[in-house]
Parts: structure tokens; C-alpha cells; sequence
């Protein structure tokens, strides 16, 4: 049984999902060019198609797909904007996608986000009617935004709605402010396809990734059609697939209860996750739930495996073995933390590295990228300021630094909205995050020769998208490991942040860790944290480090030394207003209330982590198989 309304295709990560939806592009072109007929596509921009298109520019370059009869409509572009500005939609295209392949020009309609506010309405009609004149659009690539928007169609959307301009949330415009430098510099209004161009696609792929994704795509795919979520109307679609990564199906029924639906593959992990649903559900201590409580709520199957006795006593005793105050064990060890940014260890697991430290370990941290893109003008602005006062006091003389002083403002203030910094600016945010890092760790005890800069040029490479993991990325992981030789690893597990950074120092640290046991060296264990964007659920918690409020309090000391970052950051996410110190203090409270409420002992506060590869339940093989029957959910 199946309780989503339309199809959904589950891949363990967000790689294989895009990979997967290209390969039925590239399915479509090459049917098309065999019939002699051209694929008409319709095409988003954002993050959650750049895989797939960088896909095809792969398929085009080594098996030869080849696109001279692909026609191509753009779905959105910002407006006003102009039409070659390095964050429209247009220009992110032809840099992901267009020029990268044999498309020619004319094949290529857009929308136009410069074009005059008198001549909109004719514009968007113009695009329309290009689509019908193509004959409609074969195969329509979307992304989904946490609001439920499909292209620029916001809750509300009338679901009769055609090419036409609109006014974006402030959702949204925050979910755009990375690619944008800045929420202040993304237009309030845009231009985008319609539901009903949308549902007269004959194929429409949506594309979601991550754990932030989870409640919209559960919601879209498993909830009733309305107009506060536009992408639930895909669900009378006859063609709609979603290819989501398990991260973002983890809301899903056939994921999160797969009892509910019918008989399931019972293991440990699995019964674990329905002893914990059933507690959190009925509001009770695991050892206080009863035959009644299973017997009601779906799980007389389970209740008939082992007892509910004993199966209460294995998911208590599993989560009570996860608590720890040695989190690397007795024996003093090296270890590597692993910070995406340079803020990211100690927001997600300052305190357990600091007691890492104080317990005798060896510990180095490797911050990968720059993180420059996350400093205000005014930063810069500042320190420049500091620098010539400095001097000026101390009667240094600095002839050499005067040019450079000159050419940081005079482009700070030509700056306008949205544009790349100039290499210099790029520079001194680079510096101030560094200075920022270094001042942490020195903070949480760590040795200055064990604190690391990675600076991965993928970050660099992706100032206005379209990043990428290079060799050198992973050659900068793999340097290090060969040269501290770790026993343990800790890295980030969450995907949410919202330039993507996270997902590609992932792939980057996986790849060079594989390189690294390939060539004969020891695995290392490898635990991943989260804190920044979301929490690991209860039952995916393999380690968990409790903290006292003295602890809990140097902790927040240490996120403060992060003075770019602190009060505002540059890219807060979009629906997560709070600064990452109260972020990062909240969520490990509520770990630590979560585990009180299932009946464990009662800890101020809890940093969690799983171990790596993560653990799948026996019952996994059929969560992820198949296309959904698309039925209405029992009452």
C-alpha cells in the first residue's frame, strides 16, 4: 500500500538522484532525434538541477549526446535584472548548461528580466506562445522551494496561471540571497512560467535534496492538493516523477513509519525507530509503553517478533549506550575535525572538541574553504579603516599597502548590488574569516601548528555557481590525512547550508578518504556531526556527548569569536532567523530533552553524532523500490 499521490523515485544520495533524472533526459533527446523530431525542455536554474545538468554536459562530452535539435525554455528569471548579470537565472544557464553544449542560439527562449516593465505582459505571452508553437513542452525540470513554490509560483498561485510576473516571498528571497551575495540584493519580483504551462508539460522531473526539503516533499507528495503549496499540484499530473535523496524522503511515510502501510522487514534499527516513533506519538517513556500501545497504532506485527517488553528494553539500552563522556575512547588518539566553513566545528561540536583536548587527544582541525563569501562589505570596510589608523599611530610606514588600500575603496564603494568582489575584497574576507578561525581554536585549546586551511578551490570556483569537486580539492583532504595519519575522523553530515558548500566537502572528503585507504593506510572511524540546519533523529544517533551549561556556555564563547558571523550572518538559510549560537544551544537542549522524555536520565545538554556509512534498516530495500501507486491515505 501507498499512501503518495504521485510518483517518487528514492536514491540514497542527492547524486544519484540527478543523475538519474539526466539519464532520462538524455533518454527523451536521443528518441526525439531517432524520430526526427526535436526535445522541447523546460529548465530551472538552482542548485537542485546543477547536477543534472552538469550530467548531460558529461553525456554530451564523452558519449556524444548531442543537442543540435533540443529546444530549450527557461522557467523564471528575477526582475528587474539585467539580462547578463552573473546571478540571473539566464546567466546561471548558459554557464551551467548552455555553453557547454552544441544548443544552438536560436533554440534557446528565456525570460527576460530586463526587459521594461511596460512591455512584461507581452513579453510573457510572447514565451507562451513559443512554447505552443514547439509544441508543448516535452520534458519540464523543476527544483521545489520550502514553501512549496515549482519555478516562481508562490503559495497561492491560481493553479489556471500562465507565464506572468510575480512577487516573491520573502522565502524566497532569502533562499536566493547566496547566489545574489546578500537577501537585500535579490529583486522582489519575477518572472515565471505558470501551474497550468507546468501541467501541460507531458513530463514534469522534480528534483529535491536534503534534509530541509523532507517536510515539503512529504507534504506536496503525501497531503491534499491546495494552493498553499503549489507543488502538490503535480499530484494529478500524469507524468510527475520527484527524485529525491533519502535525505529529503525522510518524511515520507514509506521511510519514517513503514508500518503504517503494511508488513515490514523487522531488524534492530528498524524496531528501534518504530519503539521511538511510538513514544514520541503517544508522549510517553519508551518503558512505559504498553501491548495496547502497539496493538493501536500499527505495530501488533512488531509486538508479535520479540514482546514489547524486551523490544522497549533493546531501544532503551541502545539509546542509553549512545551517551558518553569519552566520545574518542580512553587511549589518547589523533583525530581530525573537519569544519566546511570556518565556523561550522565549533557551532556543530565545539564543546565535544574541546573536551577531546582536555582528555589528552591529539587533536588537528582542517577548515576546507575560505568562507569569504560570508562577510559583510562593512567588515572590510572596517579592518581596512583599523589598518590605516594603525599605521598612522604607530608611524608605520607602508608604501607597498596604499595601492591595495586605494583599490578596496574605491571598489567598495563602486559596488553595486549583487556584484562579485574584486580579488582583493575577495582576500581580506578570506583573511578575516581565517583570523576569526584562529582565534576559536586557540579558544577551545588547540594547538596553533594542528590548525589547518584547506582553502578547497572549489568554493572559489562556485562564487556565482556551478561549483564543482576537482582533483585538487580532494587532493587538499587527502595532503592532510597522509600527513597526520588520523585514527578518527569527525565531519559534517548536514546538507542544508544554502551555497552547498557542506554536499561538496562531503564529496570531496569521501573521495580522498577512499584514495587514502586504497593506497594501504588504516580506516579511520569517521563520526558526522550536524547543528547548523537540522538535528540527527533519535534513532540514527550513534554517539551522544553530554554537556553541562558550564560547557555548554564555553561553547557559545567560542561561536562568539566568530565576529563576521555573529548578530547577522550573510546567508541565515531561509527559514531559520536565529543566530547559529542559539541555533546550535537549542537544538543540543532539545536532544538532551528529547532523550529525558523517552525515559533516559535527565542531561543539560547533548551534541549528537552517527558513525559513518550510516546504517539502513533491513526494511530499506523496499523503501526505496518502485514507482508509488498513487491511492488517498486511509482515514
Amino acid at each position: 500500500m501507498s499512501i503518495e499521490h504521485t510518483t517518487v523515485e528514492i536514491f540514497p544520495a542527492g547524486r544519484a538522484a540527478t543523475q538519474a533524472a539526466a539519464d532520462r533526459v538524455a533518454a527523451l533527446i536521443r528518441a526525439k532525434a531517432d524520430a526526427g523530431r526535436p526535445a522541447v525542455l523546460g529548465l530551472a536554474a538552482g542548485h537542485a538541477p546543477a547536477d543534472l545538468y552538469a550530467e548531460l554536459v558529461r553525456l554530451h562530452r564523452e558519449d556524444g549526446l548531442d543537442f543540435t535539435h533540443v529546444v530549450v525554455f527557461t522557467a523564471y528569471e528575477h526582475w528587474p535584472i539585467d539580462r547578463d548579470a552573473p546571478h540571473s537565472a539566464g546567466a546561471w544557464m548558459r554557464r551551467n548548461l548552455l555553453e557547454h553544449v552544441n544548443i544552438p542560439p536560436g533554440n534557446v527562449h528565456r525570460l527576460d528580466g530586463s526587459v521594461a516593465e511596460a512591455q512584461l505582459q507581452a513579453h510573457c505571452r510572447r514565451h507562451e506562445q513559443a512554447i505552443a508553437d514547439a509544441g508543448g513542452i516535452d520534458i519540464q525540470v523543476l527544483g521545489v522551494g520550502l514553501n512549496g513554490r515549482i519555478a516562481l509560483n508562490e503559495p497561492g498561485a491560481p493553479p489556471d496561471s500562465r507565464t506572468r510576473r510575480v512577487r516573491l516571498e520573502r522565502i524566497t528571497r532569502k533562499d536566493a540571497a547566496a547566489d545574489f551575495f546578500g537577501e537585500e540584493n535579490v529583486p522582489e519580483t519575477g518572472l515565471t512560467i505558470g501551474l497550468a504551462t507546468i501541467r501541460d508539460a507531458r513530463e514534469v522531473c522534480v528534483l529535491a535534496a536534503g534534509e530541509q526539503e523532507a517536510p515539503v516533499v512529504r507534504a506536496a507528495v503525501e497531503g491534499d492538493v491546495s494552493d498553499p503549496l503549489p507543488a502538490s499540484r503535480l499530484q494529478g499530473h500524469p507524468n510527475a516523477t520527484w527524485y529525491v535523496d533519502e535525505a529529503a524522503a525522510a518524511d515520507l511515510t514509506r521511510l519514517a513509519a513503514p508500518w503504517v502501510l503494511g508488513p515490514c522487514q523487522w531488524d534492530d534499527r528498524l524496531a528501534r525507530q518504530a519503539v521511538i516513533w511510538l513514544a514520541r506519538r503517544l508522549g510517553k517513556p519508551i518503558l512505559k509503553l504498553t501491548d495496547e500501545d502497539y496493538a493501536e497504532n500499527h505495530l501488533g506485527e512488531l509486538r508479535s517478533r520479540s514482546g514489547v517488553y524486551e523490544t522497549n528494553l533493546a531501544a532503551f539500552g541502545h539509546l542509553m549506550g549512545t551517551v558518553t563522556a569519552r566520545p574518542a575512547g580512553e587511549e589518547a588518539r589523533r583525530i581530525i575535525v573537519f569544519s566546511p566553513h570556518p565556523d561550522d566545528d565549533v557551532i556543530c561540536m565545539g564543546a565535544t572538541m574541546m573536551r577531546l583536548i582536555e582528555q589528552g587527544h591529539e587533536v588537528h582541525v582542517a577548515y576546507m574553504v575560505s568562507g569569504a563569501s560570508s562577510v559583510f562589505d562593512h567588515d572590510v570596510a572596517r579592518y581596512a579603516d583599523f589598518v590605516r589608523e594603525f599605521n598612522a599611530i604607530f608611524g608605520v610606514t607602508a608604501e607597498h599597502l596604499a595601492p591595495i588600500e586605494g583599490s578596496i575603496e574605491s571598489f567598495l564603494r563602486g559596488k553595486r548590488p549583487g556584484d562579485a568582489d574584486s580579488s582583493e575584497v575577495r582576500a581580506v574576507k578570506g583573511l578575516i574569516r581565517r583570523t576569526e578561525a584562529l582565534d576559536a581554536a586557540r579558544f577551545c585549546g588547540l594547538d596553533e601548528s594542528h590548525i589547518h586551511f584547506l582553502n578547497m578551490p572549489l568554493y572559489d570556483a562556485g562564487g556565482t555557481g556551478g561549483a564543482a569537486v576537482g582533483d585538487d580539492d580532494v587532493a587538499a583532504v587527502r595532503g592532510l590525512l597522509e600527513r597526520v595519519r588520523p585514527e578518527v575522523l569527525f565531519a559534517a553530515g548536514d546538507l542544508s547550508d544554502p551555497h552547498g558548500t557542506h554536499r561538496l566537502c562531503e564529496e570531496a572528503g569521501l573521495a580522498a578518504l577512499r584514495e587514502y585507504v586504497a593506497a594501504g593506510n588504516p580506516r579511520p572511524d569517521l563520526w558526522l556531526y550536524r547543528g547548523a540546519w537540522q538535528e540527527w533523529a533519535p534513532e540514527q544517533i550513534d554517539r551522544a556527548v553530554p554537556l553541562s551549561p558550564a560547557e555548554l556556555r564555553r561553547k557559545r564563547y567560542a561561536i562568539f569569536r566568530h565576529q563576521s558571523q555573529k548578530d547577522r550572518a550573510m546567508f541565515p538559510g531561509p527559514v531559520d532567523n536565529r543566530e547559529f549560537w542559539q541555533r546550535a544551544e537549542q537544538r543540543n537542549i532539545a536532544t538532551a530533552e528529547l532523550y529525558d522524555a523517552l525515559g533516559l536520565p535527565e542531561y543539560h545538554a547533548l551534541e549528537a553524532f552517527v558513525r559513518w556509512p550510516l546504517q539502513q534498516p533491513a526494511n530499506a530495500a523496499f523503501q526505496m523500490s518502485g514507482r508509488a501507486e498513487a491511492t488517498r491515505p486511509p482515514p
